[in-house]
């Protein structure tokens, strides 16, 4: 089939199914309303599942989250939850509308999802649901698809701040601590403005912790005269390959932002402006420290607050008829490796906490290993609501493995992931991920594509690579084997299985972007996904130039204002001599 004709059709299947939503996709159940379970989808931006107790990381000695892991020992824990596209915009516009990006549109900050396209809300409308959205939204467009919401505007603030709300003109204002309000804000919709006698879909968004972590002053003292326990890989980053140190390492302090001092654009070090006399060690531990004190002092406000929104349900009789799914957007580094912020296909970024409770048919203390991704949320709400999977949505439901406990033969082997906002914010290099229950597959393909993202940096390439991790034996994600003869077997079965992958969920078909900026997009980024596949020993010797190339332009940290990527935070500095 030639190419504009399949593009065609497909556009054309496309506005099909979005007219046809909630005809295509009917109610199965023929119970009254009043049967069908109420559903609550939580979700904490940034809330990663290392900062869950439940999930047994060295942080669950400090007792982070006794609300939320009291909700794990009642249902399901999922320990291979994944996001698609680990980042907040991109991972929320899958889960409103079941697409991965390169289908949806949304592939970075930039893109909007519209009200003909908030599908999730869409199809819960048409199957009787009230639906209400409160919180952070991020999707540009306000979420009009919703029966009700009170939403912030982009970010929003942490303190006093203000909302979009339905059926009110310009901002509404509100006094105290973001966690609080929202919270607020969720108990007047339930007891005041939902309809008893009707099941409702509600989407209650928190802000925290996203950085940078502004806490309720009640919290100063918690973990106040604690140490912190820290990952071994904060010393050690690992071995990693060219596209994430650069050859012979010459990209190290360019690539991704620290919390130590080896990013000279951006460090914690340099955002809490911690003084010059300390030493490398005992700045990266002092800044540590800070960065997770304030992390968890915003996730213990998260797990206050859900305290008060549990209790309502409780007293209201609406708690074991809810089904109730928790969620962070994402991963998130908490230290590994050094690093701040998410967006990588590493498992701090790339795994986030799922825990499901809905005590009529799941069974408490369960866990499940299966793989899961964000596509798959909305696909398995609607199935609670007896909704089938719309033939638009790329996700399937894992009803049957909430309910039973068991992993069906034929369910996903695999996840996939894809990075777009290549150098952006925190100096990460585009890159598409392949997870299966042992394996990590990275190509970093290094390259922005057709439209760079707001940098000078996102303009320029970066050195592609693969990297390859056996999850089994190295957790931690600190020895690459791609290349070594061990793993040979592995990695051609490997590459096999991820360009399957690619084909079954059209990250290599262009044509299947919603709009021609995403199929662009797609096409100049698989172009060079392709170059590199085979990534031969002509590959690797390119792969070299462009890291001397990268290096020359970026690598010399007085030439940073020249290139526009100012040193961040309140001590600005180059790195620090040992």
């Amino acid at each position: 089939m030639n190419q504009p004709l399949q593009s065609r059709l497909w556009i054309a299947w496309l506005l099909i199914g979005t007219i046809s939503v909630g005809r295509a996709a009917r109610v199965e159940a023929a119970a009254p309303a009043s049967e069908r379970p109420n559903i609550l989808f939580i979700m904490a931006d940034d809330h990663t599942w290392q900062a869950l107790g439940c999930y047994h990381s060295r942080l669950c000695v400090l007792n982070p989250t006794p609300t939320l892991d009291q909700l794990a020992a009642e249902g399901m824990i999922f320990d291979n939850a994944l996001c698609t596209n680990s980042i907040c915009t991109p991972s929320r516009a899958c889960i409103i509308t079941g697409q991965y990006s390169h289908v949806n549109g949304a592939l970075t900050l930039n893109e909007r999802i519209p009200k003909e396209r908030q599908y999730l809300a869409i199809e819960m409308k048409n199957a009787g649901y009230q639906t209400a959205m409160i919180g952070k939204w991020h999707l540009k467009e306000r979420p009009a698809a919703f029966d009700y919401y009170k939403v912030l505007p982009g970010q929003g603030k942490y303190f006093d701040p203000e909302f979009y709300q339905s059926g009110k003109s310009g901002k509404v204002t509100m006094k105290g601590h973001c966690s609080d309000c929202i919270t607020d804000s969720a108990l007047t919709w339930l007891a005041d403005v939902r309809r008893p006698g009707r099941p409702f879909f509600f989407m209650l968004h928190f802000k925290a912790p996203h950085d940078y972590f502004q806490y309720a002053p009640r919290y100063e003292n918690y973990l106040a005269d604690v140490n912190i326990p820290e990952p071994a890989s904060l010393w050690q980053r690992g071995s990693g390959s060219i596209a994430t140190r650069g050859y012979h390492g010459e990209l190290e302090h360019v690539i991704a932002t620290s919390i130590g001092r080896r990013n000279f654009r951006r460090s914690y070090v340099a955002d809490w402006g911690l003084p010059d006399t300390l030493t490398d060690a005992q700045a990266k531990r002092a800044a540590y420290n800070i960065y997770l004190k304030k992390y968890l002092r915003c996730v213990k406000g998260v797990d206050d607050n859900l305290k008060r929104v549990f209790k309502y349900l409780r007293d209201n009789g609406l708690m074991d008829n809810t089904v109730i799914m928790y969620t962070g957007d994402q991963g998130m580094f908490l230290g590994e490796h050094d690093m701040q912020d998410k967006r990588w296909a590493y498992e701090p970024s790339y795994r986030m906490p799922l825990l499901v409770r809905y005590p009529k048919t799941i069974t408490a203390g369960s866990r499940s290993d299966a793989l899961v991704e964000n596509v798959d949320f909305p696909v398995t709400m609607l199935d609670y609501a007896g909704v089938r999977r719309p033939a638009y949505m790329q996700g399937r439901s894992f009803r049957a493995i909430l309910d039973t406990g068991v992993e069906p033969k034929s369910w996903k082997k695999e996840g996939y992931y894809q990075y777009w906002m290549h150098m952006a914010h925190h100096d990460v290099p585009a890159h598409i991920g392949m997870r299966t229950k042992r394996y990590m597959l990275i190509l970093f393909y290094g390259t922005a594509g057709t439209t760079p993202f707001r940098s000078e940096r996102s303009k320029y390439a970066t050195p592609p690579a693969w990297e390859l991790y056996d999850l089994r034996k190295d957790p931690d994600e600190m020895t690459n084997v791609y290349d070594d003869p061990a793993y040979a077997s592995v990695v051609r079965d490997l590459k096999a299985r991820f360009h399957d992958l690619r084909h079954r969920v059209r990250a290599d078909d262009p044509s299947a972007g919603v709009d021609q900026a995403t199929r662009a997009r797609m096409a100049a980024c698989n172009a060079v996904i392709d170059e590199f596949w085979d990534y031969s020993a002509a590959d690797r010797e390119k792969a070299i130039q462009i890291s001397h190339d990268y290096f020359r332009r970026f690598g010399d940290p007085e030439k940073c204002v020249k290139y526009k990527t100012p040193f961040h935070g309140p001590n600005r500095r180059a790195p620090h001599k040992k």
